[in-house]
């Protein structure tokens, strides 16, 4: 039997599986019970193109809770403004496994409207 945090690591091995086939860089998240995180890596994985988290300061100073998904929506806008400011237009949305729901659906939605296309 596996517990919740196997059955999502297997879920993320299975979709960057997918994703390294299409050949694009990917928009990786991670969340946890206080924060969320967002990078834009490149194509080979080596190198990060764009971040943003709650726990940055230009993040946080808007926000009262860094766990909510106001929060998730803002990390989702500021970073991609800077992957546009990278030159990073298209992109594979890389849940790492999270349920596409909530925060994860917010952040993604936010993204998409800021100008990133996936």
């Amino acid at each position: 039997m596996m517990d919740k945090k196997s059955s999502r690591l297997k879920r993320a091995l299975r979709l960057r599986c997918k994703i390294k086939k299409l050949n694009v860089n990917r928009l990786t998240i991670h969340r946890t019970s206080q924060h969320i995180y967002a990078q834009v890596l490149s194509v080979d994985g080596t190198s990060t193109l764009a971040a943003a988290s709650t726990l940055q300061l230009d993040v946080k100073a808007g926000l009262n809770n860094t766990s909510n998904i106001k929060a998730a929506t803002e990390v989702g806008r500021i970073v991609a403004e800077r992957a546009i400011a990278a030159g990073v237009t298209e992109v594979a949305f890389d849940r790492s496994g999270f349920k596409y729901h909530g925060r994860v659906k917010a952040l993604a939605d936010a993204a998409r409207e800021a100008g990133l296309k996936f």
